[in-house]
């Protein structure tokens, strides 16, 4: 991965603000938006043209100006419906930032795709190779983007360096259009962990209407930014895995909110059992990636 701009960790950068609502960005705004924390004109490009790929479908983005850089650092959840938010979300964070990247944690297979991996290696993604590609001789690849770091730790280290970090906390691509999924618990922990606030986000699909309801995620979308949620601190000053399961219970249902879905899913809890030691180690982990 190559280094990120010293611009894009200066304090005293001073970066643009909002002047206007998303939905009312016309393309040449886009072109002509400062993206002061990019030092390489390739960069600046490929942002401009992802972000202008999004505005034809993402239709608006409410609450962005709590994404901005003076609100860092936060850990930003979304609920994942499709695989375009991966790429188009991003965009539009660096663009509303000046530049000054979310840091998403990404599936090792978008970095396989021509220009994506690029546009990821300049965003500061911490891929995570955990998954099996499609189709499966990709899988001879992988090897190559498996760091001696792992990815939460990676994330930790950029939250303690006043960074954002992103994640899907549903951890695959969920294109149910009424009901998330239960969800991984490395957002919350790392949250808990941290005590870096969490910035809930909802994603909702506009499919024309009469359109079949697992064609939504195909469908125009909207981005809705909810309030910051600070997590409390452990009574113990150790996390425990009961405290994490009512943190992470707590973000899913604002994602849900958000994104006008219901959690938990038919059939699940929001707090199983305990569970035996072997089960609380893979709960916790290391959270889902992108996709």
């Amino acid at each position: 991965m190559p280094p990120l701009s010293s611009a894009a960790h200066n304090p005293a950068l001073t970066l643009p603000t909002v002047p206007t609502a998303w939905q009312d960005l016309r393309l040449w705004d886009l072109w002509d938006w400062p993206l002061v924390a990019l030092e390489r004109p390739l960069d600046r490009v490929l942002t401009r043209a992802t972000a202008a790929l999004a505005r034809r479908q993402v239709r608006a983005i409410a609450g962005w100006e709590r994404v901005l850089p003076v609100h860092d650092p936060f850990i930003l959840v979304a609920n994942h419906g499709s695989r375009r938010e991966a790429l188009y979300l991003p965009a539009a964070l660096m663009l509303a930032r000046g530049g000054r990247p979310v840091h998403f944690l990404a599936d090792w297979n978008f970095r396989l795709i021509p220009g994506v991996g690029y546009l990821y290696d300049g965003s500061g993604a911490i891929t995570v190779a955990r998954k099996e590609a499609r189709p499966r001789w990709l899988n001879r690849f992988r090897s190559r983007y498996v760091a001696q770091t792992p990815p939460m730790e990676q994330a930790r280290q950029r939250l303690t360096a006043g960074g954002s970090v992103a994640i899907f906390p549903e951890g695959t691509v969920n294109r149910d259009p009424r009901h998330l999924q239960r969800g991984r618990f490395g957002a919350a922990r790392l949250s808990l962990e941290t005590g870096v606030p969490v910035l809930p986000v909802g994603i909702r699909f506009h499919p024309p209407h009469g359109c079949e309801p697992y064609r939504a995620s195909t469908a125009p979308m909207s981005v809705h930014i909810g309030s910051p949620l600070r997590p409390p601190a452990p009574a113990t000053g150790q996390v425990g895995i009961a405290a994490v399961r009512a943190w992470h219970a707590e973000l899913m249902s604002a994602i849900a909110d958000l994104s006008g879905k219901s959690w938990p899913p038919p059939g699940a809890t929001e707090a199983p059992s305990a569970p035996s030691k072997a089960t609380e180690r893979q709960a916790v982990g290391a959270g889902g990636p992108t996709c």
